[in-house]
């Protein structure tokens, strides 16, 4: 396993994380969710992200428990603030002073800890003043329950704002978490070289494009049984479905000769894909066997050269989505609660 700075800190984080959507406490039993976890630190990974808002509040609770009794200076433990949890009340959502100074307590219970590592704000919120968001965040810093912040799908712009309001604050705004993969890549014009700019980094999710990048579901084929396409319950099926055109799945069928060249499969082709951009910290990869987590950590220290990378964008070509709008588009503009 390898490891890289987080952002401009001396803090580092192994280059694959391991995070929990989609699976602890929701598409998963619970003695699986801890079998993938111990698989993740036998392979070396030593960095867990995961939100309060998964499974409303459930996968705090099952990450919390499989890693009880490792050692916590070993490990680096991520969670996120935004989203509605508990009943759903009307201050149980967004990031106002009352919201984040509650769900950071309610997390370091579920999760069994006295402190996380990054706490990280899970979109941006448009309804409260990003002077109060960072207030907030910095006293959560200095009451020792976070030693970092972050954020999560923030414009330039947003994290522009957010830098300069942290840096006034003295705290360190160090990472940002965004989805990218070789087929969604909508930070790389604008917010990759904001992020550069003011000592961001960033830790991407489905860097798998979740699961289709694996070359497992066929173009013209039912989708496999068990499969993210199929879960309906956790919020899978309705995440992967707008890679599921033929057209695209022809495509990612085309890159298999591409990653046999390196010795890779497909899903470890993807994940080394990302981390060959620079400003990129680390992939978070999930798992509902730890089988596939062993495979994913592969993927670390792997150099894809010039050309290839080349190809790959060649046979992927216009499936690429490359629009930085998208990005603004994931922050809700009216509140959930």
């Amino acid at each position: 396993m390898q490891f890289r700075y987080l952002g401009n800190s001396g803090f580092k984080i192994s280059e694959i994380t391991y995070g929990n959507w989609l699976t602890h406490g929701s598409q998963i039993e619970n003695d699986t969710a801890a079998a993938c976890v111990r698989a993740a630190l036998d392979a070396g990974i030593t960095t867990f992200d995961t939100a309060d808002v998964y499974a409303n509040t459930a996968a705090e609770t099952v990450l919390g428990e499989a890693l009880k009794g490792e050692r916590r200076q070993s490990l680096e433990i991520f969670t996120k603030v935004f989203g509605p949890t508990g009943p759903k009340g009307h201050n149980d959502v967004g990031l106002s002073r009352k919201h984040i100074l509650e769900s950071i307590d309610g997390s370091l219970t579920r999760l069994q800890t006295d402190y996380v590592d990054l706490y990280q704000a899970h979109r941006f919120d448009f309804h409260t003043p990003l002077e109060e968001t960072m207030q907030a965040f910095a006293d959560v810093v200095r009451q020792g329950k976070a030693l970092y912040i972050g954020v999560s799908e923030w414009t330039a712009e947003q994290l522009r704002a957010g830098a300069a309001l942290a840096k006034e604050l003295n705290v360190q705004l160090i990472s940002n978490q965004p989805e990218y993969s070789a087929l969604w890549r909508v930070i790389e014009s604008d917010v990759v070289p904001a992020s550069r700019e003011l000592g961001i980094s960033q830790i991407v999710w489905s860097p798998v494009a979740q699961g289709v990048l694996s070359g497992k579901y066929l173009p013209g084929a039912p989708v496999p049984a068990g499969s993210r396409a199929t879960d309906e319950k956790g919020g899978g099926a309705q995440a992967i479905s707008r890679w599921l055109s033929d057209d695209v799945l022809t495509r990612v069928q085309r890159l298999k000769p591409i990653a046999q060249e390196l010795g890779l499969t497909p899903a470890q082709l993807a994940v080394a894909w990302v981390l060959q951009n620079g400003n990129v910290a680390s992939a978070i990869i999930g798992a509902s066997r730890p089988e596939q987590v062993v495979e994913n950590v592969r993927a670390s220290g792997v150099t894809i050269p010039a050309e290839l990378s080349a190809s790959i964008d060649e046979v992927l070509g216009d499936a690429i989505e490359r629009d930085s709008a998208h990005t603004a588009s994931r922050s809700p503009k009216e509140r959930e609660a």
